[in-house]
């Protein structure tokens, strides 16, 4: 069985169809959230992802630029930020606004092997919030594994990929499709082949997308500048 893994597309349409060439074959997507929030094409990416969940099997949970997309929860959010939450906002089909209300915050999975895996876009003590970042002590790691039942947790959040293995359990991220932020502009995701060993099994991939056309789209939408220009840094 090969699953992907995708997360935080942030309204980078661009980059979605880039990372969906790759990633199309795969027996299950699994996508840890924010499918909207800084980009042009939030309309695009929302009903691109509802026709994906309606043919195949294909799971995704609600991220913290959903919840503020969705449910107007925009508090803490960084000016830019906050500000294309308000774009989003006005721009949104209503359908595409329930679309994520309804989406769950965690979500469950288990592959062809047995193996299980609870989604979430932060982490289980803060499931919309909490950053993970790779560079936290194991220590770190092994508590909110402790609030875990499954083998594993699949995370995003931070846009910065990650493997964490402790023992025989995994904590996932495979970084950010639409804003990248360690340094590398190009759309990440992550591959998991079930055939082979449970720990050696993860690969992370990277793929160019038209980062130009997406900036555009930022600038001509009237969006902030700053939002464009990060695109092309990686950060």
């Amino acid at each position: 069985m090969l699953i992907a893994l995708i997360s935080d597309i942030h309204s980078n349409w661009e980059a979605l169809q880039a990372v969906w060439r790759e990633v199309k074959r795969a027996d299950a997507i699994l996508c840890m959230g924010d499918l909207v929030g800084y980009g042009a094409s939030p309309n695009e990416v929302v009903e691109f992802v509802r026709k994906q969940m309606e043919k195949r099997a294909f799971l995704c949970v609600r991220g913290n630029h959903d919840n503020a997309v969705a449910f107007g929860t925009d508090w803490g959010f960084n000016p830019y930020a906050r500000e294309a939450v308000r774009w989003h906002q006005w721009v949104m089909k209503s359908e595409n606004l329930e679309f994520l209300r309804r989406l769950p915050v965690r979500q469950l999975f288990t592959d062809d092997m047995r193996r299980s895996y609870l989604l979430i876009h932060g982490s289980p003590r803060a499931p919309l919030d909490e950053y993970l970042f790779p560079w936290l002590p194991d220590s770190e790691f092994r508590a909110v594994l402790s609030y875990v039942r499954q083998d594993d947790l699949l995370v995003g959040h931070t846009h910065i990929p990650m493997l964490k293995v402790l023992d025989w359990r995994r904590i996932i991220n495979p970084g950010s499709v639409g804003q990248p932020r360690d340094g590398d502009w190009r759309a990440s995701y992550a591959l998991i082949d079930t055939s082979e060993e449970p720990l050696e099994n993860v690969e992370f991939h990277r793929v160019e997308y038209d980062v130009e056309e997406a900036a555009r789209k930022i600038i001509e939408k009237g969006l902030p500048r700053f939002l464009a220009n990060r695109l092309f840094e990686g950060v």
